[in-house]
């Protein structure tokens, strides 16, 4: 037992140790060039809130326009916002103001607690229905409402096998209303990640996503070009590292694999959730968020990027 304290204790220090490097080395950068990829840095807004719920974001979704976000935290708590863009070609972020806050429940009403509280993934249909999957006890939920009682969709074998706190990390949902889950950390035998699906009436398996180095998926969506966009994050004691790809996903599965970003150490916090949306030029635009973990150390960022078509 001495033993096993032992080891904690010295991953928590070197936890902060890295949160707190992080914190000195973290890059705020007002312009950049494009990427290798051909993603173009717009900006990086910080966002603060003094309500006892904000933090740990693990996912978003903005509306076409880029201007209403719905967020989501780890510890399930589901939030809507207004965002308000400076003007000029790049609109970048200038302000964003709450407008609901609901801690998520149960399908029995009750306010969740516990284990079952880690939600990380988002995806939003277009008749407004919340879809919302977690990884603490691996599952999708669906509701109506930001307060309305969860109604959970059937768990397959699959999602029981799942690592308690590696599992379904990032949510899509494509123009047909399909969902897309996919864990953090669950290769198959063969090394690549799988990507689950559900049609309304049961999950399958319709293809896996090639796991390259030493990133793992935090996030996903489609977007308003019917590419399926894949968020992933690396983590080193200094800070964190991003990615960003994307496939087109045709009946005989996934083609033209894209690395639009991959940023240096310490350059955005914990990026954790992305929604695609075509901004007022038609440019496609990636919104992220980072995941402060309730640490004063890390910080909460919206940070934008635009990508080419």
């Amino acid at each position: 037992m001495r033993r096993r304290s032992a080891i904690k204790l010295s991953l928590g220090v070197a936890t902060a140790l890295g949160l707190a490097l992080t914190a000195l080395v973290a890059y705020r950068p007002v312009a950049s060039a494009a990427q290798p990829g051909g993603a173009q840095f717009i900006a990086a807004y910080r966002w603060t809130h003094p309500a006892k719920w904000f933090g740990g974001f693990s996912a978003l979704s903005l509306s076409p326009d880029g201007r209403q976000m719905t967020v989501v935290s780890d510890r399930a708590t589901i939030v809507t916002a207004r965002i308000e863009r400076s003007p000029g070609a790049m609109q970048p972020i200038k302000a964003v103001t709450p407008t609901e806050a609901h801690k998520l429940r149960a399908s029995d009403g009750a306010i969740l607690r516990g284990r079952i509280v880690d939600a990380e993934g988002l995806a939003v249909a277009r008749d407004g229905t919340l879809f919302i999957s977690f990884e603490g006890v691996s599952r999708v939920a669906r509701h109506r409402r930001g307060d309305s009682h969860a109604e959970v969709l059937p768990r397959p074998k699959a999602f029981r096998r799942l690592p308690l706190n590696k599992a379904l990390e990032a949510l899509a949902i494509d123009s047909k209303g399909h969902l897309y889950t996919l864990p953090e950390r669950a290769l198959t035998t063969s090394g690549d990640i799988p990507v689950w699906r559900w049609n309304g009436v049961r999950w399958d398996r319709p293809f896996v996503l090639p796991s390259r180095g030493n990133f793992l998926p935090v996030g996903a969506d489609f977007g308003p070009d019917g590419r399926f966009y894949l968020l992933e994050r690396n983590f080193s004691l200094i800070g964190f590292r991003s990615r960003l790809r994307r496939w087109d996903i045709g009946p005989d599965g996934i083609t033209g694999e894209v690395t639009l970003l991959e940023t240096g150490l310490g350059l955005h916090d914990n990026l954790e959730g992305v929604s695609i949306w075509r901004d007022s030029s038609g440019a496609l635009r990636a919104t992220m968020v980072s995941d402060d973990n309730f640490k004063s150390l890390q910080r909460t960022e919206l940070v934008e990027y635009r990508l080419p078509d």
